[in-house]
């Protein structure tokens, strides 16, 4: 029970610092306690016990928010996704836990990238379409499944408040189904309980800060510090991976 416990209270801390740039940025919190979570529980668990913070803490966001949400997009962001999330089940159930942990931090670097060079992809149904496969896939197999999202719906002209508010509802509905097919496949164990709990104690008042902060902090200036900060939690995965 120790064990658990103390997983449990590690994941609260990273979970803070995961929901300010979720609040922030509408985005970020499985780019964030993802690889570092990988250094203190397997990194099987940490996917899944931050799919299932995310389904709780995206839903509270989406519902407090839900004025400001394109649902058109939102829908169809959705349900691309199940398209691809067999492909990421398949993927966590084959590779091992230092391949696992090597792809994260490959993608993380790889999307970090394309968020700080402000890659912008068309922003029409079948560009979307392909976001909500993508994002499907990244989701069940790193839980990073916010990138291909953002990279869509970042030229589309929304406003913050909309483009947060609709990030949560795809977010919130994506998650959800990844956590049924993480049961149905029994990858939701005691430790992964655990860091969601703890997630879910961490990400209120992480978010609460965060939102502090989105009302009043420049933009540009937090932008810079979160893609920084996801670049060396990124770099210390990959080390964790090569030399583990």
């Amino acid at each position: 029970m120790e064990p658990l416990f103390a997983s449990a209270a590690i994941s609260a801390a990273i979970f803070v610092l995961a929901g300010t740039a979720q609040a922030v940025s509408g985005f970020g919190l499985a780019l964030a306690a993802v690889p570092l979570l990988s250094f203190t529980v397997e990194t099987e668990a940490a996917v899944v016990g931050t799919v299932m913070v995310m389904t709780a803490i995206t839903g509270m966001a989406w519902w407090r928010e839900r004025a400001h949400t394109e649902a058109a997009v939102a829908r169809r962001l959705s349900l691309t996704a199940i398209a691809g999330m067999p492909v990421g089940l398949a993927v966590i159930v084959v590779l091992p836990e230092r391949s696992l942990t090597l792809l994260i931090g490959i993608v993380v670097l790889v999307l970090v990238a394309a968020l700080a060079c402000k890659v912008r992809l068309p922003t029409g149904v079948p560009t979307q379409r392909v976001a909500g496969v993508a994002s499907g896939a990244l989701l069940t197999s790193t839980s990073m499944n916010g990138p291909p999202l953002v990279l869509v719906l970042h030229g589309s002209g929304m406003s913050p408040r909309c483009f947060r508010a609709t990030l949560q509802a795809v977010f919130c509905v994506q998650a959800a189904l990844g956590v049924v097919g993480f049961a149905v496949l029994g990858h939701i164990s005691s430790l992964a309980a655990a860091v969601a709990v703890g997630g879910c104690a961490g990400v209120p008042l992480g978010w609460a800060a965060g939102d502090r902060l989105f009302h009043r902090m420049a933009p540009a200036a937090f932008r810079v510090v979160v893609l920084v900060g996801l670049a060396v939690s990124a770099l210390m995965s990959l080390r964790s991976a090569l030399l583990g």
